[in-house]
């Protein structure tokens, strides 16, 4: 039976990548991350020892703790922080369930040594997605830097920022596939629904509206919110809303359609 301060891997799972997600913190050994070097999407990993010292900045958020396997580690880290006050769970079953589940783990050696991105200024549609993908489901302390173009590889040394949607780095445009397809291989985050959304962001972003018919109107939509602001970062808040719609479509609505009056014949 479930602990009633526990969440399923299948519950967990439907929670991540919405804009209301709960922090997942990792509190495995190193000998247990050494076994399996990866994250479940959008977790930190945190020493249990330390665990008191993330309760300032994760009051008033829901927490899920996890380990390797769901028991000691993970249950005294979310008793501990919910001693300070922390709405915390701990993972039923641990990353073992979460694996033996077939879920994606994004993989350690993939991650930035930083959590600041810089890109091109004035974006349309790659460099929204790839911080929706970014924040949702590998880093949501992630910030993202938008420069002149010319000065993206010069502010990244300078600033120790991943470059992201620039010719010459490994974030960037693969062949016929986009910044966010490359993103989904490297974070190893094919889903069903981010492989949906993918074709279409794909599709929009390179002229080629014959792969995905919604293309033309994440296309119209983004380069309207582009004409909508002059500043990239509130530019790019509103865009997050967009996307978090779209990522929904893709996981429960693709197979709706709609019509008016409703019942009408076909």
């Amino acid at each position: 039976m479930t602990s009633p301060n526990a969440i399923t891997v299948a519950q967990l799972a439907r929670q991540i990548g919405l804009p209301d997600a709960p922090a997942i913190i990792d509190v495995r050994i190193p000998e247990n991350v050494a076994e399996d070097p990866a994250l479940i999407p959008g977790s930190l990993l945190h020493p249990h020892t330390d665990i008191a010292a993330l309760a300032p900045v994760l009051t008033g958020r829901r927490v899920i703790v996890t380990c390797k396997r769901g028991a000691k580690l993970s249950d005294g880290a979310a008793a501990l922080l919910r001693w300070h006050g922390i709405a915390a769970e701990k993972l039923d079953g641990g990353t073992l369930a979460w694996r033996e589940a077939a879920l994606p783990m994004v993989p350690l050696a993939a991650l930035p040594s930083t959590n600041l991105w810089v890109t091109r200024h004035r974006p349309k549609i790659d460099r929204i997605a790839c911080p929706w993908l970014i924040s949702r489901f590998v880093d949501p302390a992630a910030r993202f830097l938008f420069v002149t173009p010319s000065e993206v590889p010069e502010v990244a040394e300078l600033f120790h920022a991943t470059p992201f949607d620039i010719e010459g780095v490994r974030f960037s445009h693969r062949g016929e596939r986009c910044t966010f397809d490359a993103m989904l291989d490297d974070f190893a985050l094919h889903t069903d629904a981010l492989d949906r959304l993918a074709r279409i962001i794909r599709a929009a972003d390179t002229d080629r509206h014959d792969l995905a018919p919604q293309a033309a109107g994440l296309l119209a939509v983004s380069v309207g919110l582009s004409r909508m602001f002059r500043d990239d970062l509130q530019q790019l808040a509103a865009g997050m809303a967009v996307y978090d719609a779209l990522y929904r479509w893709a996981r429960d609505g693709f197979e709706e359609g709609h019509d008016w009056p409703a019942g009408r014949p076909a």
